[in-house]
């Protein structure tokens, strides 16, 4: 079931990331062990659910939205999405927007800022599935050029 969710990738053990994911799909993700869903898509966009995190919470999964605008990616997005990875070591996380743009971009930037993953590796996904345009290529750049060495 997992494989059939929009733009699903496995990133590691711990983490995979997709688009949106709708109700009977987060069911499987619950089923496949996913502790943590961070939704970066926007609650008021067409594609939402009409009740995401309570679907999650009853599945028995936690949830986080950390609303990132697709045409305007923000430093303090990234951030909180940096918080909230760091504050769950050791859970099985599901990270996803609509079409698993801004979320192969923000685990991208996690698995090599977070666990050391060379470049090429950490943004494997995003390759995979995106080309990114000017504004998030430089919001790539820049996150990696604020990153302390």
């Amino acid at each position: 079931m997992l494989a059939r969710i929009y733009n699903y990738r496995s990133c590691a053990p711990d983490l995979a990331t997709s688009g949106q994911p709708d109700e009977n799909e987060l069911a499987a993700i619950a089923a496949a062990g996913y502790a943590l869903v961070i939704n970066l898509g926007l609650h008021d966009a067409e594609y939402a659910l009409a009740d995401e995190a309570g679907s999650v919470r009853a599945l028995g999964m936690d949830y986080v939205h950390v609303p990132v605008a697709f045409a305007a990616p923000a430093p303090q997005d990234l951030r909180r999405y940096f918080e909230v990875m760091d504050a769950h070591p050791g859970r099985r996380i599901w990270v996803h927007c609509a079409a698993n743009k801004r979320a192969s971009v923000f685990v991208g930037l996690w698995l090599h800022l977070h666990r050391g993953l060379p470049l090429d590796a950490a943004f494997a996904v995003q390759r995979d599935i995106w080309q990114p345009d000017a504004t998030w290529a430089r919001f790539m750049v820049d996150a990696l050029a604020a990153a302390p060495d």
